[in-house]
């Protein structure tokens, strides 16, 4: 199990940034794992990290080689935790993703449910705006739309995900209440851009009769999360085109009012993304389960439709 060690001593020092960080993850002293990483270097005969006092960085090396494991030593950790623990209570670091607002305001209220029921498994939570690759990446699971279905990954469908348009109360007094998507063009917008391609989103709403238009509004403020974009629509900078679960808490306590009430983009479903293993780890099936069941309990799917 040496090189195992090695590998892992490597993978939570590149992940934490220091020998210090990743001892305490496993339990050994700084000097261990900086001599494990030592060890991997010479049998290697690379150079992982440029140290210095403050942090580690990854030398060029050091990132290609992190990228071509931290897949294949996940599985192998999960092949083994599955041997050593079968028949025992689920267990383990299960390390997921997930968007921040969308973590804070939806997810994470459940970790304490689930914690409690499966006090062996660590919930190691990543809240970042941006598709994660869960097989090289080395992730369970990740809550979110739009992540690729790869090879070796799968989906289940927690609910639809539509964008309304919203606008502050103060933000509309005075002024004409749109009846087309088309009529948001004089409007300061509140819009969003894409993490992918830098550029701002723009929307087709339609209306379920078979009515469509641009909605698209004169750029006010830009923003990449659409928590954010919220909270500046409720102070009054503009409209915006938000997904329902951030919408639906404003719009209930009035903070924000419906624009084109019947219009709406379909954005896509919001879904449980996690890698498709012949023995999926026990730490990722209950916490799928646990999650598919929780949204289910609390109608996730039928809150999210707007009328």
């Amino acid at each position: 199990m040496d090189a195992l060690n090695h590998l892992q001593s490597f993978v939570l020092s590149a992940e934490t940034g220091s020998f210090s960080a990743a001892a305490r993850r496993l339990g050994l002293t700084p000097a261990a794992v900086s001599k494990n990483v030592a060890r991997l270097e010479t049998s290697l005969g690379l150079r992982l990290f440029q140290r210095s006092t403050r942090r580690l960085t990854l030398t060029e090396g050091g990132e290609r080689f992190l990228q071509q494991i931290g897949g294949p030593l996940g599985a192998l950790h999960d092949a083994i935790n599955e041997a050593a623990g079968e028949g025992g209570p689920p267990s383990g670091i299960l390390k997921i993703s997930m968007a921040p607002s969308f973590g804070r305001r939806y997810v994470l209220p459940l970790l304490a449910e689930f914690v409690r029921r499966y006090p062996g498994v660590v919930p190691d939570c990543h809240l970042d705006n941006r598709p994660v690759d869960l097989v090289g990446e080395g992730f369970d699971a990740a809550i979110g739309g739009g992540i690729e279905l790869t090879p070796g990954v799968v989906a289940r469908e927690l609910g639809p995900i539509y964008i309304v348009a919203t606008a502050s109360p103060a933000f509309m007094q005075g002024k004409a209440m749109p009846a087309h998507p088309q009529d948001l063009a004089p409007f300061d917008g509140v819009v969003r851009r894409s993490a992918g391609s830098g550029r701002l989103r723009n929307w087709i709403l339609r209306d379920g009769n078979g009515g469509e238009g641009l909605a698209e509004c004169r750029p006010r403020a830009i923003f990449d999360d659409p928590e954010a974009m919220a909270q500046a629509a409720i102070d009054g900078i503009g409209v915006a085109l938000l997904p329902m679960p951030h919408a639906l808490p404003h719009l209930r306590s009035g903070a924000l009012i419906r624009l084109l009430p019947g219009w709406r983009a379909d954005s896509g479903p919001l879904s449980l993304y996690y890698p498709s293993k012949k023995l999926l780890p026990a730490k990722t099936r209950v916490f799928v389960d646990f999650i598919v069941g929780q949204f289910r309990e609390q109608d996730f799917a039928g809150l999210m439709v707007p009328d």
